[in-house]
């Protein structure tokens, strides 16, 4: 590759470049993608930089023009299609100063860089140096003055691209969900193994200075100890680890598993290996013990549901902020923030991540834990009390809650249970299970669970079942006897809008029938995502994982012909997994109730497909919620795509079904169960010491969970379609429209 510097003017249109850097990650593909598409359908050009920063600095083919379909059929890739490097010669100032020249010779002023702190870091000396590196260019004579005044300075947005969640002020980082599947997949298939052998299991994970993944997925994977950076081990913690791994045998389990980082270490800074950790399991406990050290398999492969939808609402803002940038921009590093699109000081974000290693090796923990966040805190506080509970058995004098489900099945109400069971036992209450939802409340199906009764509970379904029905008023009086019978003084409701009607009809009936005056905790479990209260249900996640998968294989049935799919997915009237599931898949067209669909807009699709498929398409995709319209309906719009198509193409229609309540919960869903089951028990909790009995549904709201007074739920609710009001998903129809097709 050669440099070559270009006298030339700038071109009129915007140009932007887009690089990824440093290590790969899953859903880097689906930030070029985004950035790409929308860029182009406003107007400007896309400029690849491949190899990361080192194809800046060697120029000539290392910088190509992007079009529209360059881009096509990257979702389901892993990695990052335009390469990655960590560049040695861009850390040096002459490094630096040659990919100057090359950008300028493409009329490149603009970048979207997606990589760890070390790569934003790079970008961000590069923005501050290039006043400098502009004049000496025009005083060496390399470029004229007349560009340089074309392009004063150097726009910039920065996306983190790290498998380790690890930049301090973002929620989730791009690649990090899609690694702990990995992880928590591995750890799922070891415990059997480890189960028919009664062996210990200790897994290694990445995360040199974050112990985010293995935190995240030793809670989700029900494991039995974790070691990670920032929180290191008391001395003697490994009598403490074996005693525990030894108290979960006598309860009945077969497998040990011990999640540990790759950087853990003790409060000395002295490494904790995983081979260490095996050494010390068979010494004392003098069992067979095996390592896995999962290593770059974290890395690699299909990003999940959520690294190809949050990437591409990442990729969709990078774009848009320096399309709208302005020479005296700060050139933000973008993430989240509880489901919303958050915008930091590149420099303060990557200075505060550089400091929890810092602050580790200083001994000084509870910082580089504050630095973590509230979540992270919250997360190791609940490993914590579900590996070592304060009690296993309650006493016989104890408040005895009722867990129980109510509406359709949802992916991750096992996973609920278990940990309101267990969790409640350490809390020193005793739980209840109601068999069959509010119809086995009635019939008194009642029944106490004890902390090995769950044991195995991570699987997907609902071992204490569930039903949709409603109790009329009539059944209360039975309702009333069943819970005066058991002693019932608190119930946990985990389910759909069919459960929430239930509780809150006991609530509202309650001076008639005095028994139901008890505080009741709704918990959102529904992968219709259409709960009150809640951003996100436990379920939903599940479910949309299991659409991507299943679109992913219906595109590649096609890819051998000219083909259109039309893909109908659950969700009564929210079009919460249709619009997800679109984003996820790469749809062109995507159904909602919430737009409805007109006879006008159909035509304009219909005109557009003709024409897309005439140009040279290959395949086309839309995706409908189930209740978008009750005529125009699946069946009918692949007819009507059929007809129209006058034999350009072949329409194949696929209603994805039960599919979509089935699968093992993702980890996610186990992650968000943990955190609102506690909750739920700490409202209960405050309650029975205060001598209340107040009702909340709870919800994970902008990342924290929150909890609404049950006598509120109605008025957030558009009851004709059972969906809230307010709904923060449909802020992605613009980047679903930006990404779409060239002319949306």
């Amino acid at each position: 590759m050669t440099t070559q510097a270009s006298p030339a003017l700038p071109s009129v249109r915007k140009r932007i470049g887009i690089l990824t850097s440093g290590g790969d990650a899953q859903g880097m593909n689906a930030a070029v993608r985004a950035v790409v598409r929308t860029a182009l359908s406003r107007g400007a050009e896309v400029f690849a930089i491949y190899e990361g920063f080192q194809g800046m600095v060697d120029g000539g083919d290392g910088i190509g023009e992007l079009h529209w379909d360059d881009v096509g059929n990257t979702l389901s890739k892993g990695g990052t299609i335009i390469g990655t490097f960590r560049s040695k010669d861009f850390r040096e100032y002459a490094g630096r100063k040659k990919a100057a020249v090359n950008l300028l010779a493409n009329g490149i002023d603009r970048l979207v860089v997606i990589g760890g702190d070390g790569s934003l870091s790079g970008l961000n000396e590069f923005r501050h140096e290039w006043t400098q590196i502009l004049g000496e260019l025009v005083a060496e004579g390399q470029i004229s003055q007349e560009l340089a005044d074309a392009h004063p300075a150097l726009m910039s947005a920065g996306l983190v691209g790290s498998i380790d969640n690890d930049l301090v002020g973002t929620d989730m980082t791009i690649g990090a969900d899609t690694a702990l599947h990995r992880i928590v997949s591995a750890i799922d298939d070891l415990s059997s193994t480890a189960a028919s052998h009664q062996r210990s299991f200790v897994v290694e994970v990445m995360g040199r200075h974050c112990g985010y993944l293995a935190l995240m997925s030793a809670i989700a994977g029900g494991c039995d100890y974790v070691l990670i950076p920032e929180m290191p081990p008391e001395s003697g913690w490994e009598q403490r680890m074996c005693a525990e791994l030894r108290r979960g045998r006598a309860a009945g389990r077969r497998d040990s598993m011990v999640v540990v980082s790759e950087g853990a270490c003790d409060r000395q800074g002295q490494p904790i290996t995983s081979a260490y950790v095996r050494q010390v399991i068979e010494d004392t406990l003098g069992e067979d013990a095996r390592v896995t050290i999962l290593g770059h398999v974290q890395r690699g492969g299909t990003p999940s549901a959520y690294d190809r939808w949050a990437s591409t609402w990442l990729g969709y803002e990078a774009a848009l902020e320096v399309l709208n940038a302005t020479p005296d921009s700060s050139g933000p590093v973008i993430g989240f923030h509880g489901n919303r699109i958050h915008r930091a000081p590149l420099v303060e974000a990557v200075t505060k991540t550089r400091k929890v290693p810092d602050l580790i090796s200083a001994g000084q923990f509870d910082a580089a834990m504050e630095l973590r966040g509230g979540s992270f805190i919250e997360a190791a506080r609940l490993f914590t009390e579900m590996v070592s509970p304060s009690r296993i058995d309650a006493d016989a004098d104890s408040k005895r809650i009722a867990i129980i489900h109510g509406g359709g099945l949802a992916p991750g109400m096992n996973v609920a249970a278990a940990d309101a069971v267990r969790l409640g036992i350490s809390r020193g209450y005793t739980m209840l299970g109601v068999n069959g939802g509010f119809p086995g409340l009635r019939d008194g199906a009642i029944s106490e669970l004890e902390w090995a009764d769950v044991e195995g509970w991570l699987v997907g379904g609902a071992n204490l079942g569930t039903r949709r029905n409603v109790p009329t008023t009539a059944e209360l009086d039975q309702i009333s006897q069943s819970l005066e019978q058991h002693k019932v003084d608190a119930m946990l409701v985990i389910g759909g809008w069919n459960g929430y009607e239930a509780a809150h009809l006991m609530h509202a009936e309650q001076e008639t029938f005095s028994a139901c005056a008890l505080p009741i905790i709704c918990i959102p479990a529904s992968i219709d995502n259409n709960l009150p209260g809640s951003e996100l249900s436990i379920g939903a996640d599940t479910a949309l994982n299991v659409i991507t998968e299943a679109i992913d294989r219906i595109k590649m049935s096609g890819s051998a012909s000219r083909r259109a799919f039309v893909v109908e997915t659950m969700g009564r009237h929210c079009g919460y997994l249709a619009q997800l599931g679109a984003l996820a898949t790469g749809a062109e067209r995507v159904y909602l109730h919430e737009e409805g669909i007109s006879l006008e807009a159909l035509i304009d699709d219909v005109e557009w497909l003709r024409k897309s498929f005439a140009s040279g398409r290959q395949l086309f995709l839309a995706v409908r919620n189930e209740a978008a319209n009750p005529l125009y309906t699946t069946d009918f719009l692949a007819r009507l795509l059929e007809q129209e198509g006058h034999g350009a193409y072949d329409v194949r229609q696929n209603i994805l079904g039960h599919i979509q309540q089935g699968g093992c919960p993702t980890p996610f869903d186990r992650l968000l169960s943990a955190r609102l089951v506690s909750r739920g028990l700490d409202l209960l909790s405050h309650g029975f010491a205060s001598g209340t009995s107040q009702s909340y549904y709870l919800g994970l709201v902008e990342s924290k969970v929150t909890e609404r007074p049950l006598s509120a739920m109605m008025a957030e609710m558009d009851l004709r379609f059972r969906r809230p009001k307010d709904q923060w998903w449909l802020s992605l129809r613009p980047v679903m429209k930006a990404v779409a097709d060239a002319t949306s």
